[in-house]
């Protein structure tokens, strides 16, 4: 008979009760809105779906799509949250200190500014390549010299690419202020409007990347022993750097693409994940995961009833809830 560590028990109930957690943060999205829907009538939409009845309507042409892409959102960031903070060994560090926020914000002004687009699949793909051209900017910076990719290195190159990206794109504001309105709530961060056409484009590239920190699991762990330990025992710590720098641009620049400036989920939900797992990354990542679906759903139910009928961007709600946090985690590092 196999036997089962007690830490191993342990981790499974965490992980089983963070999944029933995302199944209620799931059905209660799907529930809450201007037009309030049962649980049970929102089950039969699921499942029973009658297309005469409008509340089942509701839940599946609109809701629906919405919480399926807070979900992957949310995953994606936390994940990709996890993995820059072993990445830097900086219990600060989230998808930001790439400047992926900044790059691609700054190249949804600048195309809006110069050119006259208007579909939020347009800004998909500009916000993609702007996130994706700054993460690379990022660690080209944090490359050179003889300590190549080093944590400090890659922290000061990511202030110093975000800084100069968020000076550029006030610069373009202060140019062309008027016509940057139609997309000042998707700066803010939101998965209202937001179709499932937006999201099937990168599916393919979230989907990588989540198998691929799944199997990254091991080798974090083995590289958070220390770059010579993990050398020591075999490991190519440069090549498995390299890999968490291109999961972090897939999950997180894809993330941003689809979503806006949605931050603290990659800074909350890894500590978290953290307190649960004793920094195994084994079962810190598939967590991570699980609760950065569900925090993110919650921020959005929250987001829709504090001033119903309009709504708050998502973004300013994870602001409100991470902003304590990263004080926290701030002055708790600093003693």
């Amino acid at each position: 008979m196999m036997y089962i560590s007690n830490n191993t028990k342990t981790k499974c109930i965490f992980v089983i009760v963070s999944s029933f957690l995302l199944v209620v943060s799931f059905i209660l999205s799907l529930s809450t809105g201007q037009t309030a829907i049962s649980f049970s009538d929102t089950l039969k939409a699921l499942f029973q779906y009658n297309p005469a009845d409008t509340e089942h309507v509701i839940v599946r042409t609109s809701r629906l799509t919405r919480a399926v892409i807070a979900m992957v959102i949310g995953a994606s960031l936390a994940v990709s949250g996890a993995l820059m903070q072993a990445l830097t060994k900086n219990p600060l560090a989230a998808p930001d200190i790439l400047g992926i926020n900044a790059g691609a914000i700054f190249f949804i002004v600048f195309s809006i500014t110069f050119f006259p687009l208007h579909s939020l699949v347009h800004f998909m793909w500009i916000a993609f390549l702007g996130a994706s051209i700054a993460a690379i900017s990022v660690y080209s910076l944090g490359a050179v010299g003889n300590n190549s990719l080093s944590s400090i290195k890659i922290v000061l190159a990511g202030a110093a690419i975000s800084a100069l990206f968020t000076s550029f794109t006030q610069g373009l504001l202060v140019i062309d202020e008027q016509r940057l309105q139609s997309v000042l709530f998707w700066l803010a961060g939101s998965v209202a409007g937001r179709e499932m056409d937006m999201l099937l484009p990168v599916l393919p590239f979230l989907a990588v990347g989540w198998i691929i920190a799944v199997f990254l699991g091991g080798s974090v762990n083995i590289l958070l022993l220390g770059e010579e330990m993990a050398k020591g025992l075999g490991q190519r710590v440069f090549m498995v750097k390299i890999l968490i720098g291109l999961v972090v641009v897939f999950l997180a620049g894809s993330s941003v693409a689809i979503g806006g400036a949605i931050g603290f989920i990659g800074l909350i939900v890894p500590h978290i994940a953290r307190g649960l797992t004793n920094s195994d990354y084994r079962w810190l990542i598939p967590l991570s995961a699980i609760l950065g679906a569900s925090l993110l759903l919650l921020s959005d139910v929250v987001a829709r009833i504090v001033i119903m009928p309009q709504e708050v961007p998502i973004g300013v709600m994870t602001a409100i809830i991470g902003t304590p946090f990263f004080i926290y985690i701030a002055r708790k590092g600093l003693k």
